[in-house]
């Protein structure tokens, strides 16, 4: 299926025609159904149309134009670059596609040896000073690790990029006071006439 994206054919396809192009017509009608109801519609890379399957790649684009406009949104969100084999993947004929662009587009090679594609925006290109290009490759950088340049920008009275961040303050804690032994207070009634009631506890009842 992908590749005969890559050759233009993107139309989908029937399972028979999918079992016709990969010499397959004589499996059993139970593997038949596994196809259909589980690898098939399981299966990330492949799309199902009205019942017919289709290749889906992560860029489904038609021609170079698309490949410009998508390279050219990646830039402007500030998203980067695409790789070529996410390109080479939905572009059919990708390779004509980025010839034909030219200089439009750029690419550089990641240490593991994959390509990746930039928009080449040419309004952000100027040219810089012949005396700060020979100051700025004098500065020998390759025998210096990230705490040794850390060490040299402080000494220059220069932050660096982690201290110029905010820093997390350390949320106080605060002691929990202990559960002071109180007194239990009953309540008395009828203390506003604490001096004016008399007692009578010591009256013998029928003498008055």
């Amino acid at each position: 299926m992908k590749t005969r994206h890559q050759r233009g054919d993107t139309h989908p396809l029937t399972l028979e025609e999918i079992l016709d192009e990969t010499q397959h017509l004589d499996i059993g009608l139970r593997q038949k159904q596994w196809l259909m109801s589980e690898a098939l519609v399981s299966n990330p890379k492949i799309e199902v149309i009205d019942g017919k399957y289709a290749f889906k790649p992560k860029y489904n684009l038609k021609d170079k134009k698309a490949l410009l406009r998508l390279l050219d949104k990646h830039d402007q969100r500030g998203l980067g670059g695409i790789l070529l084999e996410d390109i080479e993947e939905g572009l059919p004929n990708a390779q004509k596609a980025i010839k034909a662009l030219g200089d439009q587009i750029t690419f550089i090679t990641r240490p593991d040896k994959k390509k990746i594609l930039f928009y080449n925006d040419k309004s952000c290109q100027f040219t810089v000073d012949e005396e700060f290009q020979k100051l700025w490759r004098s500065i020998p950088v390759d025998s210096m690790d990230e705490e040794k340049i850390e060490e040299y920008l402080k000494r220059q009275g220069i932050s660096s990029m982690q201290e110029a961040g905010p820093k997390k303050i350390a949320p106080i804690q605060r002691r929990k006071k202990p559960a002071s032994q109180k007194k239990r207070r009953f309540k008395t009634h009828n203390d506003h006439l604490a001096g004016v009631l008399k007692d009578y506890s010591d009256v013998v009842p029928g003498k008055q």
